[in-house]
């Protein structure tokens, strides 16, 4: 496997210049919030009926336009938690006391689950780049958990969350003091709301530093799990995102950069009835449900649609 070396995308020239043009492009395009009571309906129509809780938050960055369905509610993040462990590790990148291309080494009693990185053999050697690969593209949560415990502690990133203004979003796995939440909310929690606005900060260049946002955003770009919001979306158009599924809970947070104007959004579940790994699980009808919605809506002259079938290959 091919490595790239003496590189650090925070230090290079055009890198930087590259992350001040997303910077400033994305400021612009950012505007106050603005109700849009149409949107509103045809969301609180679409979750009807649902059996469980269901929190949604959506904006266009370039016009305002907002809904909000439960979005400063608390929810489980499940593997959306990987979102605030990726800024973490970023800022400790930043400040110096890691490098992107380090190299690591594994050992077994890193191992959480059987996904890729706890199928490594002890003592293989691996960058830290291709870590954060696993943990976002493929979620790997021993890859995750590896890099909690390298952004210092659970305690650390529920810091560095509080000081970007994060009150709702914490890690309570592997975090001191945080056992009851945990009981509750496993791994981590968050609303629907500041899951959103974690992905746009990130995208408008204000997460850790412009060059971090930057590269952070072009991770996220890159998702293997696609079977649900973004089957919805044509796979011409760019996209970030991170999901999350445990029992009981399915989660997606979207950046969608679209023809109309980029607009961001995030729906989580809880308390489901139907619990069964299976595509047609009501969470993940619903993710799709959403995410088509908001196409259609936003991207009001467009006449893509899903594949006839497409959802065969879905996971």
């Amino acid at each position: 496997m091919g490595r790239r070396t003496n590189r650090s995308p925070f230090f290079l020239a055009a890198c930087c210049l590259a992350s001040l043009f997303v910077s400033c492009k994305s400021s612009q395009m950012v505007v106050g919030e603005r109700p849009d009571q149409v949107l509103q309906q045809n969301l609180e129509t679409l979750v009807k009926g649902f059996k469980g809780d269901v929190g949604l938050y959506v904006r266009h960055l370039g016009t305002g336009q907002t809904a909000a369905i439960q979005a400063d509610t608390l929810f489980p993040t499940a593997s959306m938690v990987k979102v605030p462990i990726l800024c973490a590790v970023f800022d400790k990148i930043e400040k110096g006391e890691l490098k992107y291309n380090q190299q690591l080494l594994y050992r077994d009693s890193l191992k959480y689950d059987d996904g890729i990185t706890g199928s490594f053999r002890d003592s293989t050697k691996i960058q830290l780049s291709e870590i954060v690969m696993l943990m976002i593209t493929l979620s790997d949560n021993t890859a995750a958990l590896w890099l909690q415990h390298l952004a210092g502690t659970g305690t650390t990133i529920n810091e560095w969350l509080e000081n970007y203004g994060f009150h709702q979003t914490r890690v309570n796995s592997r975090t001191p003091g945080r056992e009851a939440q945990r009981r509750v909310y496993q791994w981590a929690q968050t609303t629907p709301r500041e899951m959103a606005t974690l992905l746009t900060t990130i995208f408008q260049g204000r997460a850790v530093s412009p060059a971090a946002s930057e590269q952070m955003f072009r991770v996220l770009s890159k998702q293997y799990w696609d079977a649900e919001g973004l089957s919805q979306i044509p796979p011409t158009v760019h996209a970030a995102t991170k999901n999350g599924a445990v029992n009981a809970s399915k989660s997606e947070v979207v950046l969608v950069n679209a023809p109309s104007g980029d607009y961001v959004y995030c729906v989580i579940t809880k308390n489901q009835q139907d619990q069964r790994w299976e595509d047609d699980n009501e969470g993940n009808v619903m993710l799709r449900r959403v995410a088509r919605m908001l196409w259609k809506y936003f991207e009001a002259e467009s006449t893509w649609k899903p594949s006839p079938g497409s959802e065969k290959w879905a996971k």
